[in-house]
């Protein structure tokens, strides 16, 4: 058992972490902050570069912890949050990632829950100091605001089609990215 949670940890946690890399840098296939800044904006985000270095910095600590195995629950939670994030941006798109859908997000949040729920292993760094299995509150609650989180995020950084009228020649995306 301790050797699947070991994978798992791993694979998930390294991808969510190299997805926030993308975002935040050229590193693997990334196209920079300012393109993680523009794919917000396309996505309806207000916020601007500080938006996606948020996104991209949740995305490589929660990715990381998650794969050292380290505070799992809140690792897990940081995960679903982002994840949801990006389940919402796809949802319109239907489930199946052919299409552009939702489910690699959805695999992403649902392996993180298993995560929270199971606890990292014994061979992660949770274990070494003394908590390689949390309370089950501490899960439950990662449950409840992990998705919670991202969709309140949605909500509030969200803007109505049209939101980026010009002033002055510049939309309103371009000043909230000064």
């Amino acid at each position: 058992m301790d050797s699947g949670l070991l994978v798992l940890r791993l694979v998930v946690g390294l991808l969510i972490a190299g997805h926030g890399v993308q975002k935040v840098s050229y590193r693997l296939g990334g196209n920079g902050l300012a393109g993680g800044t523009e794919e917000f904006r396309r996505d309806g985000f207000r916020g601007g570069r500080l938006t996606a270095l948020a996104a991209g910095g949740s995305q490589i600590g929660a990715g990381l912890f998650l794969a050292a195995g380290l505070l799992t629950p809140l690792a897990a939670m940081a995960a679903m949050g982002v994840m949801t994030v990006a389940g919402t941006v796809k949802r319109h798109k239907g489930l199946w990632v052919q299409n552009d859908g939702y489910e690699y997000p959805l695999v992403l949040v649902t392996a993180a829950a298993a995560l929270a729920l199971t606890g990292p292993g014994h061979w992660s760094l949770d274990h070494l100091l003394g908590e390689a299995s949390w309370p089950l509150w501490t899960s439950l609650a990662a449950l409840v605001i992990g998705p919670g989180s991202g969709l309140a995020t949605r909500f509030v950084l969200h803007q109505a089609p049209g939101a980026g009228h010009t002033t002055n020649g510049r939309t309103r995306h371009a000043q909230a990215a000064d």
